[in-house]
């Protein structure tokens, strides 16, 4: 997942008399974490958010969505898993997908049948476990 990151634009002054290290600021003047910098001047998670805004451009956004479709099924058959099953979670989860499936329809590619049949029986999962047990 793409990240939003905050920089700090000026470096924090450090208290008078405090000296390198007595007040927990980090070299430099910044007051918390700071990342160590290639040679080339990126952080290595700048470079991470540059590999992963690569990999975003370059794939199908088809190929995309089929992906967090399957994790958000596999969320939904998880809560309905539990014991109790979580049926408000699991019901959230079946409708955003049915949702995603039905505007997408057949622009989704090859694989919107196999989208729809799972959709259905989760939802066919959830009517058993709002029913309780037998």
């Amino acid at each position: 997942m793409l990240h939003c990151r905050t920089r700090l634009a000026d470096p924090a002054p450090e208290p008078a008399g405090a000296g390198a290290g007595g007040t927990g600021a980090a070299p430099g003047g910044y007051r918390g974490a700071v990342s160590e910098r290639t040679a080339a001047g990126a952080t290595p998670e700048d470079e991470a958010l540059a590999a992963e805004a690569a990999y975003l451009r370059d794939t199908p956004v088809e190929t995309i969505l089929a992906n967090h479709l399957f994790v958000l099924l596999q969320v939904a058959a998880l809560r309905l898993g539990e014991e109790p099953p979580r049926l408000d979670a699991a019901r959230l989860v079946i409708d955003t997908v049915a949702a995603v499936v039905g505007a997408g329809g057949e622009r989704l590619g090859e694989h919107a049948e196999l989208y729809r049949q799972a959709l259905a029986e989760l939802q066919q999962a959830y009517v058993r476990a709002a029913a309780g047990p037998a």
